[in-house]
């Protein structure tokens, strides 16, 4: 199969000429995302579709309710924020900027599992859906994949990061396929980096805390209950297990969709008179506000996906790209972040905003621990002589100093009172 039919398949939306090509960047880095013609800020370099994608267990056990193809979010975006701010009294003005239709929303006559529409209900069917098919049994406990999904959870709390049903939609996948397609689908997941045993091992130690051997050979016993498939047997085996494992810990992209978040970039585009504006800006923060206190940082229905363009993407901490989803679907796109030029290698940052303030040495350890490598972007070779402390110990430190600083400003006011 040839990179041509993977950008094909990837891709539902290419530009009239392809900004990205693939290259071999070094046996460390493995490959990158080149550009290949000039690349404005702001512009939209490719979209992309995942190979499979599923949504987090927690999430969706919480009532996050998202289409089980594409995650859309199936609440509306009133439905959203009365449900996320605990309000059911909450009403949103301009319904109109909602995009979420509940009467294109169709199950599957089976097991009841929802789609936001035919077209997904239809290419979930004609993927993995078939093979993976609960029936009657969906609220069945004793069911092989529903013990799968609760040992998973019981394994994985939030917030979440991986979801053993990414696994299992891959193996639906080639167990459902015509047998002519299934080396093609084996072909496309092989793209994505593999790790050596020591680092497959770091990564799902990483995925399932200190008890993760044994927590990983009950899973793979369930997977097999579940799953078993002989074309991909190793999948199956100790060791194809855990690379499967890993190679999901290592390429598995977060997800986000929100419909309240889709309304409300709509509202920020309205051209209101500065009156209303304000209403509607005072209006949207004080929901937020109300949303922060019941419910957190979880405001998205959230999953993760293999996309293999992505996948291609290295990280640096001063990133050149940023992947978003704007769609409320799992339709992703990268956009830059500055201008880049031709033959320019097209980075993303592995680290949130947060994460990218802190120090050199906090940043080297979140990847160390997450990612297996050692961050050798611009940032972090402009700051190699800084000291090898976290942020956290910078912040101990910084506030020692000013205990230390407020006792010497103590004994120097009791020196003077003393001297009067």
């Amino acid at each position: 199969a040839s990179m041509c039919d993977v950008f094909a398949f990837c891709a539902p939306q290419e530009p009239p000429r392809r900004a990205v090509e693939i290259r071999f960047v070094s046996s460390g880095k493995g490959k990158g995302l080149f550009a290949t013609r000039a690349i404005r800020k702001g512009e939209t370099i490719f979209q992309e579709k995942p190979l499979v994608s599923s949504q987090f267990q927690w999430n969706a056990l919480y009532r996050y309710r998202a289409c089980d193809h594409c995650l859309r979010s199936l609440e509306t975006a009133e439905e959203n924020a009365q449900r996320l701010s605990g309000n059911a009294h909450v009403v949103l003005p301009y319904p109109e900027l909602c995009t979420v239709r509940n009467g294109l929303h169709q199950q599957c006559p089976r097991c009841q599992v929802t789609y936001c529409s035919a077209e997904c209900l239809k290419a979930a069917a004609d993927q993995y859906h078939r093979a993976l098919c609960l029936g009657a049994s969906r609220d069945n406990p004793a069911h092989p994949l529903n013990k799968l999904e609760e040992a998973w959870r019981n394994m994985h709390y939030p917030p979440e990061t991986a979801s053993i049903m990414l696994m299992a939609r891959m193996v639906g996948t080639i167990k459902q396929v015509q047998a002519q397609d299934k080396d093609w689908w084996m072909h496309l997941f092989s793209q994505f980096c593999n790790k050596t045993a020591n680092e497959e091992e770091e990564i799902v130690h990483k995925l399932l805390g200190d008890k993760f051997k044994g927590q990983l050979d009950q899973l793979r016993r369930l997977f097999t209950d579940a799953l078993y498939e002989e074309r991909v047997s190793r999948w199956f085996t100790p060791e194809g297990f855990r690379s499967l494992f890993a190679l999901v810990g290592t390429n598995g992209q977060g997800i986000g969709t929100s419909s309240l978040s889709q309304w409300v970039h709509a509202c920020d585009a309205l051209e209101l008179p500065p009156r209303e504006r304000e209403q509607l800006d005072s209006l949207i923060d004080q929901l937020y506000k109300d949303i922060e206190k019941v419910t957190g940082e979880f405001l998205n229905c959230e999953g993760s996906g293999l996309y293999l363009l992505q996948s291609c993407c290295n990280h640096s901490c001063v990133p050149n790209a940023e992947a978003s989803f704007p769609d409320n679907n799992f339709i992703l796109h990268l956009t830059a972040l500055e201008d880049i030029q031709p033959g320019e290698e097209i980075c993303i940052s592995y680290l949130d905003c947060c994460q990218r303030d802190r120090s050199r040495h906090s940043r080297q350890k979140i990847l160390r621990e997450n990612y297996l490598f050692v961050c050798s972007c611009p940032k972090c070779l402009a700051q190699a002589d800084d000291p090898d402390i976290t942020s956290e110990e910078e912040e101990e430190e910084e506030e020692d100093d000013a205990e230390l600083e407020g006792e010497a400003e103590d004994a120097e006011l009791e020196d003077e009172m003393t001297d009067v």
